[in-house]
This record gives structure tokens, sequence and C-alpha cells, in this order.
């Protein structure tokens, strides 16, 4: 028996080898090293640095990584932790890239499989998201909320900036730190929306109520927010109570849909519920937020899309399995296209991709920086989800399959929009 043992694990070492010479061997540059789970080295190209080591656990780490190839097989394999990655996850991304844009002709993937099918198996237990009702009802779409943002608000402390501001920051220079470019952001928000003393502001989406609050110190507007996480929603209040804000700002959980105040704020504002909201449901978005905005309103809708012309990944998406359920992006043209139909006037679109890119690397060094506390509140599986989920996000901006655009939408009465001709005041205090 020890002998039998002896000999698979020298099989599945070799055939291991194997296969990476076969899948990597021609990447380039290839500035990483993998350390099977006996600790035999498969080093960098000569030469080259080891960025990052890929550190397979178990014979059976390959099979689980490339058959069949996908995305969401060599997610599953990291998540379930069939391989580690130790030094810059966000360099690894390149490397699936690589592997997943590879073409093998069928004597290739005949070789390539079969030495695959002769590594040990190993299964999984699958902690995916499982929603019930209509795709979009407002009963699943707050199980789809639940889901993700109803963790633990201390798990969420662990890696956003103090306010705990949920979305893309905004930097004046790549060293500002996450505190001071998330201010900047929310600062941003309110000169684009030009909110004025004794304005009432709608923040569709509030999360943890960062921009109400912001809003309502800053610049004396009547704040109000909606939520549809529980957790979100109680610490929004018990912040605002502590601020002293209450007679201004006021935070509680409501579906978008289901607000029923028409022509009652000035201004609206929507930041990162965006992605949840639904390409077939896009019509009723804007109709509804046209409806609760006064004459001459306007509404800042900031959100990610896909690219139109980079090809999405093929086969289920890791993100939207693991993390946001029933979530969708779209092209920027689709989401204009629908706030033009619902009569919104257009005035202004501004790319804040590289930004989105700079937040998610503060994002997960957070993280990563406090690792264990993030398993100790949650568990590994749904650390490594976070870690993978952002690095990948990362990964996505900075190439440009995803961006992340702030619309300012204007309801326009008789024509006019009430905007001056400059748009000076808005770096006034950049």
């Amino acid at each position: 028996m020890a002998t039998t043992m002896v000999r698979a694990t020298e099989h599945a070492v070799q055939t291991s080898l194997e296969l990476l010479d076969e899948i990597l061997g021609a990447y380039q540059p290839r500035a990483f090293a993998v350390r099977l789970w006996d600790g035999t080295l498969w080093p960098p190209a000569p030469g080259q640095p080891t960025v990052f080591t890929l550190v397979l656990r178990h014979p059976g780490a390959l099979r689980a990584m490339f058959l069949p190839p996908s995305e969401m097989h060599l997610a599953e394999a990291y998540i379930f932790d069939d391989f580690d990655i130790e030094g810059d996850i966000t360099a690894i991304f390149p490397v699936a890239d690589y592997v997943m844009a590879q073409t093998w002709g069928p004597a290739e993937q005949v070789r390539i499989g079969s030495r695959l099918l002769s590594l040990p198996r190993h299964d999984h237990a699958h902690v995916a998201a499982h929603l019930h009702g209509t795709r979009h009802s407002r009963a699943r779409d707050r199980q789809a909320i639940a889901y993700h943002y109803d963790r633990s608000n201390a798990f969420y402390a662990l890696f956003l900036d103090r306010r705990m501001v949920y979305s893309c920051a905004y930097f004046q220079t790549p060293d500002d730190d996450l505190d001071t470019a998330q201010a900047q952001k929310l600062d941003y928000i309110c000169r684009k929306l030009r909110l004025q003393p004794g304005e009432r502001l709608l923040d569709i989406g509030c999360g943890w109520g960062g921009l109400v609050m912001f809003a309502a110190q800053h610049y004396g507007v009547t704040a109000h927010g909606i939520t549809l996480s529980q957790q979100q929603a109680e610490l929004a209040q018990q912040r605002i109570r502590a601020a002293g804000l209450q007679d201004r700002c006021t935070v509680e959980i409501r579906d978008y849909r289901e607000v029923d105040t028409p022509a009652a704020y000035d201004k609206l504002v929507s930041v990162g519920m965006f992605e949840h909201v639904g390409a077939a449901r896009l019509p009723d978005y804007f109709r509804q937020a046209y409806r609760l905005l006064k004459p001459g309103g306007v509404f800042l809708n900031h959100g990610i899309a896909s690219s139109a012309d980079e090809p999405s990944a093929k086969g289920e998406n890791f993100i939207f399995r693991y993390v946001f359920p029933d979530g969708e992006l779209v092209p920027l043209n689709v989401t204009l296209h629908a706030a033009e139909e619902r009569h919104f006037e257009v005035r202004d679109v501004e790319s804040l991709r590289e930004h989105y890119a700079l937040t998610l690397h503060h994002w997960v060094r957070n993280l990563e920086a406090h690792a264990h506390a993030a398993r100790r509140l949650t568990d590994d599986v749904t650390y490594r989800i976070w870690r993978l989920y952002m690095s990948a996000s990362l990964h996505g901006f900075m190439t440009r399959r995803h961006n992340l655009y702030q619309t300012l939408l204007v309801k326009a009465g008789h024509g006019l929009s009430g905007l001056p001709l400059s748009r000076a005041d808005w770096y006034a205090g950049g």
C-alpha cells in the first residue's frame, strides 16, 4: 500500500510539472514560481524575479483548475483552496488571461486532458448564492442585497475607509490615502449636484450613510437615504444620531420602487447601486427617478459599466455567482439610451476608471492586512472570495473591461436646464 501511494505521489508530481511546462511554459515574462504540495518548485524563467508564487495544495490541484478550462473553474479552485497565491495576487490575472486565450488543437486537447484526468479528483462543497423568485423582483432583490451586504459591518470596516464608503473614490494624486480620496469623492458629488442649503436630497442605495451625512454636514441639505440592507441601515442610523444630524439626515430600509413622493426632491444621487438594477429594469429605474425629481432637478448616477467593445468572458461569471447575485453590468450607451427615453437630458458623463483601480488596490491591501480578522469574522472561503473578487475587479478596470461613469441627468423644465454655462465650480475645491 505504501509503495502504491509513493508511486501515485511521484506520478502526480511528474504529471503536474509536465502540465505546467505545457500550459504555462511559453508565458512571458514568467516572473512567478509554482510550489507543489510536497515542496517541489517549478521556478520562474531564468533571470526573472518571483512576483508571486502559485501554491498547489494537493495532487489534484491542476485538475481542479483546468478541467475543463474556464474562469469559473480557476476561481473556484482558488476559493476552495486547491491552490493559493503568495505575493501580489493582481499579477496572476494576466497569466489567467493568457491561459484562457489559448487554442489547442485536437491532439493537444487529448494529451493535456488525459494528463489532467490522471490526477486525483477533488470535489468542493459549493457556497454560491441561491435566490428564489422572479429575477429583479422586489423580494428577490432583497435576498440578493442581504447575501452581499448583511455579512457583517465589522467585516466591511476591515478594508473600507472610516466612513465605510463602498464605491469608487476620487484621487487628486495616486498617493492620496483612502480616507482622503473618499472624502474628495463625496465632496465632488455634492459639487456636481450643486447642492444648496435647504434642498432635499434622496440617496438611492445609501449604504452606511456616508454621503447623506456629508451632504447634510457640509452643504446644509435635508438628506434621505434608502437601502435594502438591514445592517447598513442600523449602522447608518447610529452614526446619524451620534453626529446629531437627526433633524436633517435620515436612512431607512426601502426599495427605490416603493418611494411614493412625486416631485419631492431637488436632487437625486445613486452611487454604486445601479449594478443591482438589471438591464430589463432600467426603464423603470429612470422613470421613477424622473418622477421623484422636481422640474429642473438633477440626478447623478454613479455606476460600473461593461465595455461595449471588449468581449465578456464565456460561461458563468464568478463574481455574479459568489459575490453579487443577479448583478448586471451594461455598456454606457444602453444606460444613456434608457435615461433619455425616460425624458432625462444627459448633461455630463465622466469616466473614473483609473480611480476605481486605485480604490480597489487600497481595498485589496487592507483586506490582506486584516486576513486573520476577516477569517475570524466570516470564514476562509469568504476571505478568499473577497480577495479574488476585488483583485479581479481591479484587473478589469486596468484592462478596460469595466469602466465607472458618473452621469449627470437633468429633468429640464420647458427646455431650461437651469445649469450654469461653465463647470468651473466643480473643480474649485479640487
